[in-house]
């Protein structure tokens, strides 16, 4: 039996199981009667028991008495019914040998009907469920369905029963038994596809903490080293310039309010808005699109009011180069209150306003404008687009 927290760990792994076949492997006795999949097995298997009680009981008392035996053959139903209901639970995620065990052991039990009752087959409808429900590899679950198939109507057939009638009691075997594997085999389908939506959610957690950290580097790592520099030498010039150094302090503070509204922004998952967070974007979309970029380290230089209208301008404009350009080199640079975007692609781009303007480019032109600034394209000195914005 497994340790308590380990047992417990694993039955909480088990909630929700869908029908039946989980892997109960690492559960002790009593974890296994209490997992979700056995419960359900055994509501099912449960009934089946007592539709059995209401249609057979009158007949197995009837043959049990004739020979004498009715208490004795009523332990041995006792016995087959309740490992019928106990034996599969007990064999799902255990080896073969396992199953294989359990099963020949019920087999054993349904032979013992035989011994006073002709019609003994019939109970072998359980011995085909157990077996179905169990996921024995496939080869294996098929040649036993068969070999009871081939029994069952022997045995039919030698009680003078004509095919017709006697193919009823084998074919009702056989169905059982493939449909109740069949839905083992949809139960473990749909186990694996929850597994694996599983994995690509933590996947996509994974990624996207390595993306906030990386863009956080991005953004934080050269701003941060530059403060640092700035607040170093505003420090040593308070004595000997001090205009110097209040003009240090400022643009000191002035670099701290643009690094803190980059990480609100990329924290908030507002990257297109921010034109720091646009350039550890652009970088890995250019990278994938085998297209080399060219681009600043950092956006210090951008003024902190310039930045969204920036990211924007970043964005549509790198989208383009990847999609449309056909360029092997993208180049950025800007300024405090200018951006430039060339590329080495297909040519000159349509001006502003023209019937073969893009949509995302017209909408990039009407938001530079409300911002007081001018977007203009043409040729690139690097051969192919030049997408500028500037005051």
């Amino acid at each position: 039996m497994t340790s308590g927290p380990q047992s417990s760990a694993a039955f909480g792994r088990l909630r929700g199981a869908e029908i039946f076949g989980q892997d109960l492997s690492s559960l002790g006795f009593l974890g296994v009667l209490r997992a979700p999949a056995s419960r359900r097995w055994f509501l099912g298997s449960g009934i089946a028991v007592v539709f059995w009680i209401v249609g057979g009981w009158d007949h197995f008392a009837a043959a049990a008495s004739a020979a004498g035996q009715l208490p004795l053959r009523i332990v041995h139903l006792a016995a087959f019914m309740l490992a019928f209901m106990l034996f599969p639970p007990f064999s799902w995620g255990r080896p073969l040998a396992r199953k294989l065990v359990l099963l020949a052991i019920l087999v054993v039990l349904s032979l013992g009907f035989f011994l006073y009752d002709s019609s003994g087959g019939w109970y072998w409808t359980y011995v085909a469920v157990m077996a179905g429900v169990q996921q024995l590899p496939r080869g294996l679950f098929v040649g036993f369905l068969a070999g009871l198939f081939v029994v069952s109507l022997s045995i039919q057939l030698g009680h003078g029963l004509a095919f017709v009638d006697a193919i009823s009691q084998p074919t009702l075997i056989v169905s059982l038994g493939l449909l109740l594997a069949a839905l083992g085999r949809h139960a473990q389908t749909l186990r694996e596809l929850r597994e694996a939506q599983h994995e690509l959610a933590e996947l996509a957690v994974a990624e996207e903490r390595n993306r906030v950290a990386r863009d956080l580097h991005d953004i934080l790592g050269h701003s941060l080293t530059v403060i640092a520099v700035k607040a170093e030498l505003a420090g040593r010039l308070v004595r000997l310039d001090p205009d110097r150094a209040e003009q240090e302090a400022g643009e000191v503070e002035e670099l701290a309010r643009g690094a803190l509204a980059d990480v609100r922004a990329t924290v908030g998952g507002y990257r297109g808005v921010s034109v720091a967070a646009e350039l550890a974007e652009a970088r890995a979309a250019l990278e994938s699109a085998g297209i080399a970029p060219r681009l600043p380290v950092a956006a210090d230089s951008v003024a902190t009011a310039n930045r969204e209208l920036f990211g924007w301008v970043l964005r549509e404009g790198v989208t383009n180069v990847v999609r449309h350009s056909g360029a092997a080199v993208c180049e950025v640079a800007f300024g405090a209150d200018w951006i430039q975007i060339d590329d080495d692609g297909a040519g000159p781009a349509p001006a502003p306003g023209s019937a073969t303007l893009g949509h995302g480019l017209a909408g990039l032109a009407e938001r530079a404008r409300s911002a007081g600034f001018t977007l203009t394209l043409g040729r690139s000195e690097l051969g192919g687009y030049r997408l500028r914005v500037a005051r």
